[in-house]
């Protein structure tokens, strides 16, 4: 399964907005063949300031950035978990993506219909916590069913498995995510196959006005607060700036940044955190033909990061010559680096650091 993010909310809180103004920017990149896969799944570059460094001092002819797979998920109401509304749909897209980018509605208006009645964030998140966490007990409650069969048997792991569930099922049914929960490694395997909806890792889009680009309403101070309590992130975002944001040109938007005092748009940011919320990072490949950041895991090692590039140069990796986007600025050249000793070569137990530039050498 590919890691995707999927973006969550409750009707009129502006979650297609903010995916729309995503796959639009995505689409006038110059750097990547924007795709849609679904009308409901993009690509989405990642903007990465480092890519523009390596080109200043590398001259190439194309710079292709890494990139994020998002999908904009079917709105939610109460009653989702027993198939109100769009719910089925909800909860199927949800269980197919990796993390949870949940855009609340923080801003007043009048001319903007709020599903509940008036605009409060914190009994929208609380909306949408209850329904996966009602999701997540039936089907905790099934696979305890099955593990208590089993665990008559004296089978151990089915014991072991019992013990896990209920452990998750007290939890979730005191109001808890799955992911607050003090499991250990052990337990959360034992859970693996329920792939429990309020696991998933989630950060906060805080949808604000757009004179309130720093985040300062009471609502948003809020959402912060409930997401430091869940040791989530939060991003400022207004949809409504971001939407005409991502119809200009490159010119044409730098005036309107400059003109609201911000150095990019706020979607650069969410799409950046989106990307780290996934476990993910890049480092990089640079010659004249082309300036490429590769995804890989945080944790992988060189010859992992070998496979992003392609399956053969994993299985042959002999090593990699290493340097970084400070040393490129430093030295000005990667011959310069060399001669000052500080192109490092790494072996097969190298764990690859965010940002490395790196030269793979394989085998035949």
């Amino acid at each position: 399964m590919s890691l995707t993010a999927g973006i969550v909310g409750l009707p009129n809180v502006g979650k297609s907005t903010i995916f729309n103004a995503l796959t639009e920017a995505g689409a006038q990149s110059e750097n990547y063949p924007f795709c849609t896969i679904d009308p409901n799944v993009g690509i989405v570059p990642v903007p990465d300031p480092r890519l523009d460094v390596i080109e200043a001092y590398i001259k190439t002819e194309d710079v292709i950035p890494a990139t994020v797979e998002i999908v904009d998920i079917a709105g939610l109401v109460r009653g989702a978990s027993e198939g109100e509304g769009l719910g089925n749909k909800f909860l199927a897209n949800i269980r197919e993506v990796t993390a949870i980018l949940h855009v609340v509605r923080c801003f007043d208006d009048d001319n903007v219909v709020h599903v509940e009645g008036g605009v409060d964030p914190i009994r929208d998140v609380e909306i949408i916590d209850t329904e996966l966490a009602l999701a997540d007990l039936q089907t905790v409650e099934g696979r305890l069913e099955k593990a208590r069969r089993v665990a008559k048997s004296g089978e151990k792991e089915a014991i072991e498995q019992v013990k896990a569930l209920e452990l998750v099922y007290e939890g979730l049914a005191e109001g808890k995510t799955a992911r607050s929960l003090d499991l250990t490694k052990r337990q959360w395997e034992l859970v693996a196959d329920c792939h429990l909806l309020t696991a998933k890792p989630v950060l906060f889009i805080a949808n604000v006005r757009d004179d309130d680009l720093d985040g300062e309403h009471p609502h948003v101070q809020a959402v912060r607060e409930l997401a430091e309590s869940q040791q989530s992130g939060v991003v400022i975002v207004s949809g409504s700036i971001e939407a005409e944001l991502s119809e200009l040109d490159d010119d044409e938007q730098q005036e309107m940044l400059e003109g609201l005092g911000i150095d990019e748009p706020a979607l650069n940011v969410l799409v950046r955190e989106a990307y780290r919320l996934l476990g993910l990072q890049s480092f990089f490949t640079a010659g004249e033909k082309e300036i490429r950041a590769w995804t890989i895991p945080e944790g992988a090692t060189a010859p992992e990061a070998a496979g992003a590039i392609h399956s053969d140069f994993e299985n042959n990796f002999i090593r990699a010559e290493v340097y970084t986007v400070s040393d490129l600025e430093n030295y000005g050249s990667e011959a310069e680096i060399r001669s000052a000793g500080q192109m490092r070569l790494e072996g097969k137990d190298y764990v690859v650091e965010d940002g490395d530039i790196m030269h793979i050498r394989h085998g035949a």
